[in-house]
């Protein structure tokens, strides 16, 4: 088995709010230590049930926090701002199946910290069907022929990963109280939930099958305001749907879809919200 793993921080244990997961804010430090503890549980777990590779893709922000230093010492790490995939760099046809932790819910969802890559997005939509990171990323996922086998974050990533993926095992190391305060687990209870949950999931990995993606997806992505959606239209190829903040943008495949929802939401993000 060769193992895919996309890590986030918004859903790791006992994670609630910006203080937790900026790097410039007080809470970061040791969020990271938890983030990487997490990591390890389901890598270690993964080793102990077979696998034979397992590369993990740091997912969040700046894409620099889990301490490579306290890894298990087999892992390949990809890290660094700019990736062509983002959150699934590295992710093609070679692995068996792909676990996403520390995942939120989409920006649309109750959830804890909910968004969907940046602040301003409201909806991403593929043909339609409402996405957020979790759903695109395993709709690339899908692309290669990958499963996703396990999601782990709060309840409510835990629930539109459920909804999209057949079979998909979830742990719930934290419940959405409101967007910014959860229920918790304690990372010693969260390790032994993710390595139970890690144990499981890769022995069910023959009954969970890829999310296919659309051939030819219609992307639309719906943002906060008017002037996120011009910058958004500078990409060329993009229109602007009338008296709407979407934007639309017609691939050839999901891999320039996602593509296009990295450089338009990069766009969106120079508005000035004076």
């Amino acid at each position: 088995m060769k193992l895919y793993m996309s890590v986030d921080m918004e859903g790791i244990t006992g994670l609630v709010d910006y203080t937790h997961v900026d790097s410039s804010a007080h809470n970061y430090e040791r969020s990271r230590q938890i983030m990487t503890d997490e990591a390890n549980y389901v890598i270690n777990t993964a080793f102990e049930q077979g696998c034979k590779e397992v590369i993990v893709n740091d997912s969040h922000s700046k894409m620099n926090n889990l301490l490579v230093e306290k890894l298990h010492p087999e892992t390949q790490l990809i890290n660094g701002g700019v990736k062509p995939f983002s959150m699934v760099e590295g992710l093609d046809n070679s692995f068996t199946g792909a676990i996403f932790v520390g995942y939120h819910a989409r920006a649309s969802m109750k959830g804890v910290m909910s968004h969907s890559m940046i602040f301003g997005v409201r909806n991403f939509y593929i043909n339609d069907i409402p996405v957020g990171e979790l759903g695109f990323n395993a709709y690339v996922a899908g692309y290669y022929g990958v499963p996703v086998l396990m999601v782990a974050g709060d309840d409510q990533a835990a629930k539109e990963a459920e909804e999209l993926i057949p079979n998909v095992t979830t742990a719930v190391v934290k419940k959405t109280i409101t967007r910014s305060a959860v229920k918790t687990l304690t990372p010693t209870k969260a390790g032994q939930l993710l390595k139970e949950k890690t144990e499981i999931a890769l022995k069910n990995r023959a009954i969970v099958k890829p999310l296919i993606p659309p051939e030819a997806p219609l992307l639309r992505i719906e943002f906060a305001n008017y002037g996120q959606a011009e910058w958004a239209h500078l990409m060329p190829g993009t229109e602007i749907e009338a008296n709407s903040t979407i934007v639309r943008y017609q691939a050839k495949n999901i891999l320039e879809a996602y593509q296009a929802m990295l450089v338009m939401t990069e766009l969106a993000m120079q508005t000035d919200f004076c």
